[in-house]
């Protein structure tokens, strides 16, 4: 086929045209998006209700300040990996699924870092308001590193043995 993306692997046994490759690779996106936006939207829920529990107000100036940086970053996050979906909706029918594509997937990556960020100091947050300050910096630094490591070096590591 003449129509064929440039970057496209001739071994991979795909004979798939440049729009056939942005749709497919729009329809994993989605996937992954459904599976982001949930766990995403439904942290983001549990956030916003904090402040409305008894022991709020036990929390210090550190832990609420922590708290509500947790808040801007997961709905940071929320809006970043939803934002493929309102992308989409701009762009329908406008013969520009590349530049969705290629969007959609660097605002999914930022979202991405914005979950790891949260999930991070979600777990920073406890176990600094129920062990204590050290504790929590430390399950958070090492929530981080296990996401960089299982998020980002696994991915890195697998495209690397695949190139040998």
């Amino acid at each position: 086929m003449t129509d064929q993306q440039p970057d496209a692997d001739p071994r991979d046994g795909r004979d798939e045209t440049v729009t056939e490759r942005m749709d497919r690779n729009w329809n994993e996106l989605l996937q992954e998006l459904r599976v982001a936006q949930t766990g995403v939207q439904i942290l983001t829920g549990f956030l916003l209700t904090v402040p409305f529990q008894q022991r709020f107000t036990d929390l210090d100036d550190y832990q609420r300040g922590v708290y509500l940086v947790l808040v801007v970053l997961s709905v940071a996050a929320t809006g970043f990996i939803v934002a493929p979906v309102s992308v989409h909706r701009l762009l329908f029918r406008r013969g520009l699924k590349r530049e969705l594509v290629t969007s959609a997937d660097q605002l999914a990556q930022t979202g991405l870092a914005l979950l790891a960020l949260v999930l991070a100091g979600a777990t920073l947050l406890l176990f600094d308001v129920v062990v204590g300050r050290t504790a929590g910096i430390v399950s958070g630094a090492a929530v981080l590193v296990g996401l960089a490591v299982v998020w980002v070096l696994v991915p890195v590591r697998l495209v690397r043995h695949a190139r040998r």
